[in-house]
């Protein structure tokens, strides 16, 4: 149990920092107020309402566009420091009981402790069960 569980927050602490260290896009394709595509890390698909390019600036001007591109990149960490230099002495002794007792609540017994195993059964004067039950005729 106590290895299953170690494995696991092993597992968890490793996606923690594969994903902090990770960056991508979204990218989102809009048609009016309508969104049309999500992507992530790909460019997002048009509607196929986009307006061909005009030759001329005049025209240009006239023509008003419908459809707009949003992008948002989100980054990940550059560096990952692992020093404990800044952490105060009643936090070190916060984090090694919290540690210490968090292992040792899985920790079980060596073997199995009966506690009346040494002790024996009273003996059976009479059985009470049959003096006080009832017998209709």
């Amino acid at each position: 149990m106590k290895s299953v569980l170690q494995n696991i927050a092993t597992f968890l602490m490793a996606m923690v920092v594969l994903l902090s260290t990770m960056s991508f896009t979204i990218d989102m394709h809009y048609c009016g107020s309508e969104l049309v595509d999500i992507a992530l890390i790909k460019p997002a698909k048009d509607c196929g309402m986009e307006m061909q390019k005009s030759t001329s600036s005049s025209e240009d001007i006239m023509k008003s566009h419908c459809c707009t591109d949003e992008h948002i990149v989100i980054e990940g960490q550059k560096e990952l420091k692992s020093s404990f230099e800044k952490i105060s002495f009643h936090q070190q002794a916060l984090l090694v009981s919290y540690v210490y007792t968090f292992f040792n609540v899985f920790e079980g017994l060596e073997e199995n402790i009966v506690p009346f195993k040494n002790y024996t059964s009273p003996l059976l004067v009479s059985e009470i069960q049959l003096e006080n039950s009832t017998f209709l005729i």
